[in-house]
C-alpha cells in the first residue's frame, strides 16, 4: 500500500470511530464508569447510562472535563418501557447506536436452599432480560449501517460456580449462552458480539461486599494473588469495541488473573 492510502485509511478510520456513539449500562460508577471513560478517550460519543441519573451525568461531566464527549441518560435496564424510551432517545437524537456495552447488573449472595425467589427474579430481569432487549434495539440501529460491536459484561461465576450466587451465577452463565446466539445471528449485519467475564475487582462495591473470608479465598485462587482494576476491565471492552477486533465473534474473554485456569498453584 502507498503511503497516502495508508494514510488516507487510517483518517477514515479516525472519522468512523469519532462519529460512533457507545451506550455503556450501569456506566456511573465502577467497572461501567471505567468502560465510558476509555470508550471516550477512544473518540466515540458515549452515552453514561444508568438508573442514578445524577450520578450519571455527574460522571459524564468528568469525561466531558478530560476532553471526551459524553452524555448521560436515564435507564433502567429492569423496565422493558424504560429500555424503550431510552433507545428512541437515542433514536431521535443521535439517530444511530454503533457500540453496546451491557454492563448494569447486581447480584446478592443467598444460600441456595434459601435463595429468595423475587431476587431470582429481579436478577434474570436485569442482568439477561436487559440486555436481551437492549441488543435488539441497539442491532436495530446497527443494521442500518452495516457495522456494529456488542459487548456484554459475563462473569466468572457465570463459568465456575461460586457459593451464595444460584441467580447471579445462572444469569451470567445464561448471558454467556445470549451473547453466542446474538453473534450467529447477528453477524451477517456486520455485527459482532462478544463477552467480557470479569473476575474480582476492586471497587467500592467489592470493598463493601466481599467479606475477609470471600477476599481471601480469591486471593489464594488467583495466580496472581490480587483483585483486577476497573480500567484492566475497560481497556478488553475497548478491545472488543474496535475496528481490531472485527473477526472476533462469540467469544468470552476473562479477564481475571488466571482464575480460570489455575488449579493447584501451590506445591
Amino acid at each position: 500500500m502507498e503511503s497516502s492510502d495508508f494514510l488516507l485509511t487510517n483518517l477514515k478510520k479516525e472519522t468512523a470511530v469519532k462519529q460512533r456513539i457507545a451506550l455503556v449500562t450501569g456506566a456511573a460508577l465502577g467497572i461501567g464508569a471505567a468502560i465510558a471513560r476509555k470508550l471516550a478517550s477512544d473518540g466515540c460519543t458515549v452515552l453514561v447510562a444508568d438508573i442514578n441519573m445524577e450520578a450519571a451525568e455527574q460522571h459524564a461531566a468528568s469525561i466531558r472535563e478530560e476532553g471526551g464527549k459524553a452524555w448521560a441518560m436515564h435507564m433502567d435496564v429492569g423496565s422493558g418501557p424504560a429500555i424503550d424510551a431510552a433507545f428512541r432517545q437515542i433514536d431521535e437524537r443521535f439517530g444511530r447506536c454503533d457500540v453496546l456495552i451491557n454492563n448494569a447488573g447486581i447480584a446478592k449472595t443467598y444460600a441456595f436452599l434459601d435463595y429468595p425467589i423475587d431476587h431470582w427474579e429481579l436478577v434474570m430481569k436485569i442482568n439477561l432480560t436487559g440486555p436481551l432487549l437492549c441488543s435488539q434495539h441497539a442491532a436495530r440501529l446497527m443494521k442500518k449501517r452495516g457495522w456494529g460491536r456488542i459487548v456484554n459484561l459475563t462473569s466468572i461465576s457465570g463459568m465456575r460456580a461460586s457459593a451464595g450466587r444460584t441467580a447471579y451465577g445462572t444469569s451470567k452463565a445464561a448471558l454467556i449462552g445470549l451473547t453466542r446466539q446474538m453473534a450467529i445471528e447477528l453477524a451477517p449485519l456486520g455485527i459482532t458480539a462478544n463477552g467480557v467475564s470479569p473476575g474480582p475487582v476492586d471497587t467500592p462495591l467489592t470493598r463493601a461486599t466481599h467479606s475477609e473470608a470471600t477476599r481471601s479465598n480469591y486471593l489464594r485462587a488467583i495466580p496472581g494473588a490480587r483483585y483486577g482494576t476497573p480500567e484492566e476491565i475497560a481497556a478488553a471492552v475497548s478491545f472488543l469495541a474496535s475496528e481490531a477486533a472485527g473477526y472476533i465473534n462469540g467469544h468470552i474473554l476473562p479477564v481475571d488473573g488466571g482464575f480460570m485456569a489455575a488449579g493447584l498453584i501451590e506445591i
